[in-house]
């Protein structure tokens, strides 16, 4: 199985760090993100990974070399002319995923003990396009998933904005938690190009197309491209490794 690592923020959450080091730099307990993460998938049974970069990625590239690319394939997809966020970023990436195998899609920011194996197992169970890990937080954008587990829309509860991809009656709020299995047909339906988000990506799949979610609410979880959640990372990354 492959993976992508999105790299390429510019990680405008956790300045004035990210003013001299890109976010997949940061360390926690003595190591950056990015090794933390690529490891992390190593010992899920992952051995090709492509990494996108933009912000700083000279020095993700530079460490990545310097550990001999951890002993796996490793490449590299250069956004420095321009970031495209995520869908684009997954698109133009996809020349890596022409083997016609699922593939993981993982957040450099993002810290958990998920068990990755047991998310590609219900991605293949379920005979989706695509399945995001999620989580029953409170937050303020949420992914809508009808009784039969299938996205069916979002909504910003700030905003009061809400999408709805399909109609339904009933549907669950979960927090997105930066984490997907995908399946490469999913390029023959992106229709979009340049600068564009996977999320509205998803959105307009949904309307034809199963998108399932994985529920590990009960997994540790979080998003270090917050500022406050870098002392609580320190504090629990004994249990995530």
């Amino acid at each position: 199985m492959k993976a992508m690592i999105y790299a390429a923020g510019l990680g405008t959450r956790l300045h004035p760090i990210t003013q001299e080091i890109p976010k997949a730099l940061v360390p926690i307990g003595g190591k950056p993100l990015l090794g933390i993460l690529i490891e992390k998938l190593i010992k899920t049974g992952i051995h090709d990974i492509i990494i996108n970069v933009h912000h700083f990625a000279d020095q993700i590239i530079d460490l990545v070399k310097k550990n001999e690319n951890f002993g796996i394939n490793i490449q590299f997809s250069d956004e420095r002319n321009e970031l495209l966020d995520t869908g684009g970023g997954l698109k133009k990436a996809s020349w890596f995923f022409e083997d016609g195998q699922a593939f993981l899609l993982h957040n450099v920011d993002v810290l958990s003990d998920i068990d990755l194996n047991d998310l590609v197992k219900s991605h293949l169970r379920s005979n989706a396009i695509a399945t995001v890990a999620v989580r029953k937080r409170s937050t303020s954008r949420y992914l809508l998933f009808d009784q039969e587990n299938y996205l069916c829309g979002w909504e910003n509860i700030k905003t009061g904005e809400r999408i709805m991809a399909r109609p339904t009656k009933f549907y669950q709020q979960f927090g997105f938690s930066g984490i997907h299995v995908i399946n490469p047909s999913i390029f023959n339906y992106m229709e979009d190009e340049g600068k564009f988000s996977i999320i509205d990506s998803y959105l307009k799949l949904a309307k034809n197309h199963k998108i399932t979610s994985f529920d590990h609410t009960d997994s540790i979880w979080l998003d270090l491209g917050k500022v406050e959640n870098l002392q609580e990372a320190e504090n629990i990354i004994d249990k995530i490794n």
